[in-house]
């Protein structure tokens, strides 16, 4: 039986306290919330200062494999192939010898795994023979690489975190904007009753309708619907809707001459990735004529008595093509009493669990059903009718109803 030495004694109570005090430094370091590249220079001092380790490698995987600690050791380093090797090795394995051009050259492997997944693997070598390192040895430095990779995962979900904090709140703030851009107050009155309800499938949308008064007696009326989703969708959108405004603010224009212009305008700021449905009617109410545009847009209808009327006449959407190729201008009278019901592709194409769309003349056999009823009742009407249609099913895209009465 061998007993210990005052001198072997005296060693192991030194490794003991230099392990204590290792890990009394790491963890202040990782309270104190210093950045990762603190804690890897940290790791590296711990380990061939207070360790002896002189050579040594430290994979970590966040979204990817990365190296970034390499001490010592000058050969290059292939990520991919590395994780082929490394990826049999499922706790601390001493390499007596090996083909590997990486392996050769260390004397072990110390893998780092949370529930059966790798986290990390620690290459590494001393000086002296492996038979005279204590397995403890290698035990305290998968700890150590155990704890840095918990911190730098921690990181990164920290990270993360505020990252899809920041982007929550660019979209809370977007969408706000964004109603800022729908009207907000519509007319009901002896001469006309307006309502408008729109949910978009996420914080912000790409569904667009509008009411313009340009006087006593003179309106413009209109709908859009970006294609594609996404916040570059609504921010094309939210452009768009500004430029209508601000162009109607300060001048008439004829239809023909705004289409062309706002195609100009949609292809420069999508550069043809995306294009815009549009409909766009000029409403007089003393005259009671009006005169439209569709570029493309689902067909709104025009219901008096039974009699439905699809406003058809127009163009392709904006934005498709660098010129218009042709552009009709639609031109009628309305009686009285007539309902105007615009609408975006999220209404008709809701399907049900059957894939069944919901479609336009059901559509339309709602509003002959409740054109009687105050618009904002008509459409709330609708809406329940499109949540009993679709049933458990989300919403797929956005979905928008512009109605109003003509009386």
């Amino acid at each position: 039986m061998r007993f210990n030495t005052g001198t072997e004694l005296l060693t192991q109570l030194e490794m003991k306290d230099n392990r204590l005090h290792s890990l009394l430094e790491i963890t202040n370091a990782i309270n104190s919330n210093l950045p990762v590249e603190s804690l890897f220079k940290l790791f590296s001092f711990i380990l061939k200062e207070q360790l002896s380790f002189n050579r040594f490698v430290l994979f970590i995987k966040e979204e990817e494999w990365h190296c970034p600690v390499k001490v010592g050791y000058k050969g290059r380093i292939d990520l991919q192939l590395m994780e082929a090797e490394l990826v049999r090795f499922k706790e601390i394995t001493l390499v007596e010898s090996s083909n590997s051009h990486l392996l050769s050259d260390f004397q072990a492997v110390i893998p780092v795994s949370h529930q059966g997944k790798p986290l990390a693997y620690l290459l590494i070598s001393t000086m002296g023979k492996t038979e005279f390192l204590e397995p403890a040895h290698f035990s305290f430095a998968q700890t150590l690489a155990n704890i840095i990779s918990v911190a730098v995962e921690n990181h990164r979900l920290v990270k993360q975190h505020i990252i899809k904090e920041r982007i929550s709140k660019e979209l809370e703030v977007a969408s706000e904007m964004q109603k800022l851009l729908f009207p907000s107050e519509l007319p009901s009155n002896r001469k006309m009753d307006l309502s408008g309800k729109y949910i978009p499938r996420h914080a912000i949308g790409g569904d667009y309708y509008d009411f313009i008064p340009l006087g006593d007696e003179e309106y413009i009326i209109c709908i859009g619907d970006v294609s594609g989703k996404g916040i570059s969708a609504a921010m094309l959108m939210a452009n768009f809707q500004a430029t209508i405004r601000t162009l109607f603010k300060y001048q008439r224009f004829e239809m023909s001459f705004l289409m062309e212009e706002l195609n100009k305008l949609v292809m420069k700021s999508a550069k043809g990735e995306k294009f815009i449905t549009f409909f766009l009617a000029h409403y007089n109410a003393y005259t009671r004529k009006m005169t439209y545009v569709n570029a493309g847009h689902n067909h709104p209808f025009l219901l008096n008595g039974r009699k439905v009327t699809m406003l058809k006449d127009g163009c392709i959407g904006l934005g498709m093509l660098d010129e218009l190729p042709s552009i009709k201008v639609g031109k009628l009278v309305l009686n009285t009493n007539t309902t105007f019901v615009l609408f975006t592709d999220g209404v008709v194409e809701l399907e049900n669990e059957e894939g069944e769309q919901f479609g336009v003349e059901r559509l339309i056999k709602n509003v002959q059903a409740y054109a009687p009823l105050k618009m904002e009742d008509m459409n709330n009407i609708i809406f329940s009718k499109l949540e009993d249609w679709k049933g458990p099913l989300n919403y797929v895209d956005d979905t928008a109803i512009f109605s109003c009465k003509f009386f």
